[in-house]
């Protein structure tokens, strides 16, 4: 975490963390890739409006890395 942030505060991801991310991520590192807090990011993906496309499998939602990535502008 960046030391000056602060504590509770949503903490962005650097590029490179970005171009590591699997084909799919969960929704809290979607929500951190994109600055969103918790609860607005489940709140967005459960009325289907969040972004860029996600997933749900079960009670879980997946961010599609590769939309995420176009959004931020960072698509291969």
């Amino acid at each position: 975490m960046r030391e000056n942030a602060p504590v509770g505060s949503v903490k962005g991801m650097s590029r490179e963390e970005l171009l590591e991310l699997p084909a799919a991520v969960d929704l809290d590192t979607g929500n951190r890739a994109l600055g969103l807090g918790r609860s607005k990011g489940y709140e967005l993906a459960k009325r289907g409006q969040y972004p860029c496309k996600v997933l749900r499998l079960g009670n879980a939602y997946r961010v599609v890395t590769a939309d995420l990535l176009a959004l931020l502008g960072l698509a291969a």
